[in-house]
């Protein structure tokens, strides 16, 4: 028998709103990269002009990193269940409001308030399974998030390929988002019905923290903005937001320090004294700089460079979903054996498996792009099952419960945040060889020796760890 806060929950209970937070979790996760194949239909209907496409996919990822820790720090006060029902709920009418969109401003300002949603909706997951399931325990059911995350990165151009289909190519882009309207209201019935009611703890009324809140989102919207806008503001001058972001969220350390002494803060910034945390955070926010830009280079090269389908672009990219979800799922529950070197041994196993991608569009430029890429993409998808899953429940294994939800919404911040700029370096690597030689294949293979090589950093700060806590012991 497990508690939370007054709620009771027996194993079967607890499962079922585990299931639930992963549906939801898949869904909005799912929207980040579902979006990419549509674009070239949802330009010939909307008649979108370039900065609105960019705005379309990037405003989702933006608003989706505003909002996580403020909703995990929300979930920890007042407990789980309304921030979860009210995001599920905002996220199932603004998607229905995205595919009835009827310019191209309609569906900006849907994706704006979809992404929120989706942020409000992810740290009430993490924070669940931390309240949920004590300890070793916690393996399990970080294995199957980790496998929900990998998958749903992976295998949204494969749905959305789907779904265009099968809407036709004038209005397939529309069913990518009524997709989620059924799947949200069960959602949000079941949610209701089993996400934890109560905060962990008595329910005293608590301090809010406005000032943090103001700084923490002013900085990461100076972070992220002249990243996702990278390709649509001209001139080097947006760079001039990177530092002051970077500033802004320095002071907002501080700030919390100091908030700390007279009551809980937005984040408290002592979490990152924990080694466990730290290292893990960094871990994933240069990880997915390298892992999410993969998906976004590989299905330009096959629809743009190659001509393919967003179908085909799609099942291309299984072999990567398959090998993550059934590698996360085992990473889960031999994480508390292995520890950090599992990790190492994922890392390695992407790097080598992205190096052997580009060796097969070298060696074999004429042959099916699916085909020579599929096995070391296998090699690559079971590498990051090894690493997404495993390293979120080492890096969450020692944040107390009560913070559970602020402390992974912090983490998923830091991958967003790695996102974008992953998306943004990679891509300006593979815009630039295109622009400057017209050989497509040429720019997939140096960007993904990009996306490699910030990898690869990750596996270094891995093994940093290692042979420290070798060291110590």
């Amino acid at each position: 028998m497990s508690s939370a806060g007054s709620d009771s929950y027996d194993g079967r209970r607890r499962w079922q709103a585990l299931g639930v937070g992963l549906v939801a979790a898949f869904m909005t996760l799912l929207d980040i990269s579902i979006v990419n194949v549509a674009i070239p239909s949802l330009d010939r209907a909307l008649h979108a002009s370039p900065a609105d496409l960019q705005w379309v996919l990037s405003g989702y990822a933006l608003t989706f990193g505003l909002v996580l820790v403020p909703a995990g720090r929300f979930g920890d006060v007042h407990g789980r269940r309304n921030a979860f029902v009210f995001g599920i709920a905002l996220f199932t009418v603004t998607s229905a409001a995205a595919g009835l969109a009827q310019s191209p401003t309609w569906l900006i300002v849907a994706r704006l308030l979809q992404g929120a949603a989706a942020g409000l909706v992810n740290p009430q997951v993490t924070g669940m399974i931390q309240q949920l399931f004590q300890g070793p325990e916690r393996a399990r059911p970080f294995g199957l998030l980790g496998a929900t995350i990998g998958i749903s990165t992976a295998v949204g151009p494969l749905l959305g390929g789907l779904l265009i289909a099968a809407g036709g190519p004038e209005h397939g882009w529309r069913w990518v988002f009524f997709v989620n309207v059924p799947v949200g209201i069960v959602a949000v019935i079941l949610g209701w019905r089993l996400m934890p009611r109560r905060p962990v703890g008595q329910t005293v009324r608590r301090r809010s923290d406005p000032v943090g809140v103001l700084l923490l989102g002013v900085g990461v919207t100076l972070v992220l903005l002249p990243l996702v806008q990278r390709e649509q503001w001209p001139g080097a001058a947006k760079w001039l937001l990177l530092p002051a972001g970077l500033v802004t969220l320095v002071g907002f350390t501080f700030w919390e320090r100091r908030y700390a002494r007279q009551g809980p803060p937005l984040f408290d910034v002592r979490l990152f004294r924990r080694q466990s945390y730290a290292l893990g955070a960094l871990i994933a926010l240069i990880y997915f700089g390298g892992f999410t830009a993969i998906f976004f280079i590989f299905t330009l090269y096959l629809q743009i460079g190659h001509g393919y389908t967003a179908l085909v672009a799609g099942l291309a990219i299984t072999p990567f979903a398959l090998g993550s979800a059934v590698a996360s799922a085992v990473g889960g529950r031999i994480v508390n054996r292995f520890g950090r070197p599992l990790v190492a041994v994922g890392l390695l196993a992407v790097v080598v498996g992205l190096g052997l991608v580009a060796l097969a569009i070298e060696l074999a430029p004429h042959a099916p792009v699916p085909w020579v890429t599929a096995a070391p993409l296998l090699l690559a998808g079971i590498g990051s099952g090894l690493v997404i899953a495993p390293n979120q429940t080492l890096t969450l294994s020692q944040v107390p419960v009560p913070q559970a939800g602020s402390g992974a919404g912090m983490l998923q911040t830091g991958q967003r945040i790695g996102s974008a700029a992953g998306i943004a370096a990679v891509g300006a690597v593979f815009f630039s060889v295109v622009s400057s030689s017209g050989d497509w294949s040429k720019a997939f293979e140096r960007s993904l020796l990009v996306s490699a090589g910030i990898i690869t950093l990750a596996l270094l700060a891995a093994l940093v760890d290692i042979v420290r806590h070798r060291q110590h012991a």
